[in-house]
């Protein structure tokens, strides 16, 4: 599994998403599904760096492998801010009604419906949410 350290003094996930599309590159990768997994790994990334109680010194982990038979890939992200599962909250009402007003919230809920596993584990001082999507 490769692994890249990102800063997490910018919001920006381009280094992650570019280290991620580079391993995925090497599978032809559905062009469908490297859409999906760019969109999850802005939101996931974004989350992090905003939400994470991070100082900018400190860095998220991000760790990348591509799997065969069947073909998948797996994202974990690490970080060692304050220990949030974010998959712990209940599914969002996604009724018309119940999204009119609503300002956030659907993030986690729509890398939940792209992708093929979601998981989150604490250990070590770490926060580790890792994505697996079949290609």
């Amino acid at each position: 599994m490769r692994s890249v350290t990102v800063p997490a003094a910018d919001e920006d996930p381009t280094p992650v998403i570019e280290f991620v599309g580079e391993e995925l590159e090497k599978h032809d990768c559905p062009a469908r599904a490297l859409y999906q997994i760019e969109v999850a790994i802005e939101e996931i990334f974004v989350n992090i760096v905003s939400y994470a109680g991070l100082s900018e010194a400190d860095g998220v982990e991000v760790r990348c492998e591509v799997l065969e038979d069947p073909l998948r890939v797996v994202v974990q992200f690490l970080d060692g801010g304050v220990p949030f599962d974010p998959l712990a909250k209940e599914d969002p009402d996604t009724s018309p009604e119940a999204t009119v007003d609503r300002e956030g919230g659907l993030g986690i809920f729509m890398v939940k419906q792209m992708m093929d596993d979601v998981s989150y584990a604490y250990e070590d001082g770490k926060n580790t949410l890792t994505i697996l999507k079949n290609l």
